[in-house]
């Protein structure tokens, strides 16, 4: 399974570790995915969802409800 959030499509990126005397090599920066359990109460079940931490933030902001309904059209979401 990639490392994608489900709600915001975050993925790792790429980039350089640099050192002291300048010398570069490649590295991959990991998104802070956590895996977490809510309750939809529309549909009276639970859903397992894979999210970054400033996806769990936008979910405490917006609510749940909200946050599925607009990752969903932007397709970062299926309803499984």
């Amino acid at each position: 399974m990639a490392r994608v959030c489900q709600v915001t499509g975050k993925k790792p990126r790429s980039g350089n570790n640099v050192s002291h005397s300048n010398n570069k090599t490649k590295r991959t920066f990991d998104i802070n995915l956590k895996k977490k359990k809510f309750f939809l109460v529309a549909e009276n079940r639970w859903i397992s969802l894979r999210l970054t931490t400033s996806a769990l933030r936008t979910i405490n902001k917006n609510g749940l409800e909200a946050t599925i309904k607009e990752a969903e059209l932007k397709g970062t979401y299926s309803g499984k």
